[in-house]
């Protein structure tokens, strides 16, 4: 898998990225879905290129053809069909014509109102976790900090992008809220994107840790404004170091 330091925003075309990785990596995740009982073909080829997209495995501008997905996927013509659809709707990858699909560059502005909108709604989750999480379940919370100091000493960065991003989402299991979840799920997944598109080009996050902590001990503490408060500004802080670094870029 190309390290998002290696890559870049211009077109690629799909026989310059390692094929065989990514069927590799593509049936994995299938596999996965399988395990969880999902059949239908269309919403297996959806989410396995989609994961494939948020992993940067089909980094930004890159060109994908149907017939390589369908021998990728393992799947006929229709299912992926429907999940390209479905995908260019929702802003993952843009129709060229006489090209076929592009996956959808990653653009400052259109991450700002992203984050716009999960800044607001990440204060809400901490806010409602404060009043609604066992300590129990907060100790979960500091289990993830403390994987993620082990991956900054491990000069993982992969796996603390990942890290935070599990952080992130239990904050939202946390506050009880299935129709918070649903909103932030349609976000989230473009932001974990650009976190990993751009974390090698960051300053090292020794900051978001010690934001966590203060994050999890207001919440102890049963503050919701607080923890509200600090979500925000936590996420703001990502928000305009990101948008920096993409709007640096050629």
């Amino acid at each position: 898998m190309n390290t998002p330091d290696e890559l870049a925003l211009g077109d690629v075309n799909l026989k310059e990225l390692d094929h065989s990785a990514l069927s590799q990596n593509i049936h994995s995740f299938l596999y996965r879905l399988d395990n969880n009982g999902e059949s239908r073909l269309p919403q297996r080829a959806y989410l396995a290129t989609r994961h494939a997209i948020r992993q940067l495995q089909l980094p930004p501008g890159q060109t994908i053809l149907e017939r390589e997905m369908v021998d990728i996927l393992g799947m006929s013509r229709t299912p992926v069909r429907e999940a390209l659809v479905r995908l260019e709707m929702e802003g993952w990858v843009q129709l060229i014509p006489r090209r076929g699909f592009v996956v959808a560059p990653i653009v400052a502005d259109d991450l700002q109102h992203i984050y716009e909108v999960v800044e607001a709604l990440d204060g809400i989750a901490g806010s409602l976790a404060a009043k609604r999480a066992t300590s129990e379940e907060l100790d979960k919370l500091d289990h993830l900090i403390e994987e993620q100091e082990k991956a900054l000493e491990d000069e993982d960065l992969l796996a603390w992008t990942d890290l935070d991003e599990q952080f992130h989402q239990l904050i939202v299991d946390l506050a009880q809220n299935p129709r918070l979840r649903g909103v932030m799920d349609s976000q989230s997944d473009q932001l974990y994107r650009a976190r990993l598109f751009t974390i090698k080009l960051r300053p090292k996050p020794t900051r978001s840790i010690m934001d966590h902590k203060a994050i999890v001990a207001v919440m102890r503490a049963a503050e919701p404004d607080a923890a509200r408060s600090m979500l925000q500004s936590h996420r703001f802080r990502a928000r305009s170091e990101i948008l920096q670094i993409i709007r640096s870029m050629p």
